[in-house]
């Protein structure tokens, strides 16, 4: 990328609530935490911090459901370095001070919690509805229960199994020497133990509609509506990324549409496609009025039902296409954000090329819009949540909508 101005250093890894037990749930969010703990010669979270942003860097980890990311953005001639203290990092972390970070990631999940100590966090109980006591229903931060059995012999052992050659990505990004940054990063990663792929076993099929309500004295009730959708090789997968996009992708999509801009029922509401290697999620999450849950859900079950009967217009298919073509060609702007759509995409075993995505996409068919609409919103691979204050009326009348959804 010979015209940017920094440079980018990914390392993706195969770790992630769907490779962890019921009893180590949450160990991958913790060790990413573990992480900013101290490497040799930086030995305290402090040392370690300022050792980074002395280069100029901007260094953060996140976790996610099906792998981890450690990122790192840096003025170009400081790559090298930054490369030198990401290795140490997966090569031997102190783990320090275990107790304090313990703390911070108790605040962390509080938010989660209400003053009872009920999960009131809509995202992780759509997840659980849907998926059910497979890892996919676990939630990525695990529980305060299993952060407290997590230890440095503990953290040591997952850090052996996960941060191997076979689970992990390099990606860098930028205007450097690629052969002499190659080199270094051949050198210094290519010590590190080769190790097995980490195995996760898929879910069992969904064959029916879940329902959960929550109560809450919160001013507004939550919806979350989820699909079991394709997985990341599935040959649906552009054609639902393809979907979610006319269903949410700026103001003048369908959702927003229908209820905001013509009903007033919601300041916002949004929908995401997240796709793993054996199956996928949509989910549709929307805030409103406690009065207005039924009429918001009615409303968005007519959208999804009219897209599995006639799919989208043409110029609406345009539309969703040109913007997810712009966005792939900006990624050639942005270091950190090509870094990582190369990365995951390697990492996962998909398209990691802009333009091998855009040709994906651009192949898609109205007709195969709606066939994945028609495949997807059914009552049987649908969980609904609800959080707020509804009488037992109102939850009825929620099931039963969702129950008649592609009859």
């Amino acid at each position: 990328m010979p015209a940017v101005h920094r440079a980018a250093l990914d390392v993706h890894v195969r770790v992630g609530s769907r490779f962890e037990t019921a009893r180590e749930n949450g160990i991958s969010h913790f060790h990413e935490h573990m992480l900013h703990r101290g490497i040799p010669g930086f030995p305290t979270a402090h040392a370690q911090a300022l050792a980074f942003e002395e280069l100029g860097a901007a260094f953060g980890a996140m976790t996610y459901v099906d792998h981890g990311v450690l990122s790192c953005s840096v003025p170009v001639e400081n790559l090298e370095r930054s490369l030198e203290l990401t290795a140490l990092l997966c090569e031997s972390p102190l783990f320090n001070d275990i107790a304090i970070e313990k703390g911070i990631v108790r605040e962390e999940l509080l938010e989660s919690y209400d003053g009872d100590g009920r999960l009131v966090d809509g995202n992780s109980i759509l997840r659980e509805l849907c998926f059910g006591e497979h890892a996919l229903g676990m939630p990525i931060a695990g529980t305060r229960a299993t952060l407290s059995r997590f230890d440095a012999k503990g953290l040591r052992k997952f850090h052996r199994r996960h941060y191997v050659g076979t689970g992990m990505v390099v990606t860098l990004a930028g205007a450097f020497d690629t052969e002499r940054l190659g080199r270094t990063a051949a050198r210094r990663f290519g010590a590190l133990p080769a190790g097995r792929e980490v195995a996760a076993s898929a879910p069992p099929a969904q064959t029916k509609a879940e329902f959960r309500y929550v109560a809450d004295s919160g001013s507004q009730t939550w919806l979350g509506l989820a699909f079991r959708a394709p997985s990341d090789n599935d040959a649906d997968e552009p054609a639902t990324e393809l979907l979610m996009r006319v269903l949410d992708d700026g103001n003048a999509t369908r959702l927003y549409r229908a209820l905001s801009d013509e009903r007033g029922l919601c300041y916002d509401v949004s929908a995401m496609f997240e796709a793993y290697s054996d199956v996928g999620v949509l989910e549709i999450v929307a805030e409103t009025a406690h009065s207005s849950a039924p009429r918001v859900l009615n409303e968005t079950l007519k959208v999804l039902t009219d897209l599995a009967l006639h799919g989208p217009s043409a110029d609406e298919l345009a539309r969703a296409k040109a913007r997810l073509r712009w966005q792939m060609l900006e990624l050639y702007d942005m270091p950190t954000e090509l870094a990582g759509f190369v990365g995951q995409g390697v990492l996962s075993g998909c398209v990691a090329d802009p333009e091998g995505r855009i040709e994906q996409l651009m192949n898609v068919t109205p007709e195969r819009v709606r066939a994945t609409a028609e495949r997807i919103f059914r009552a049987q691979h649908s969980s609904l949540v609800v959080i707020g204050k509804l009488d037992r009326a109102a939850q009825k009348k929620l099931q039963a909508a969702l129950q008649k959804l592609g009859a």
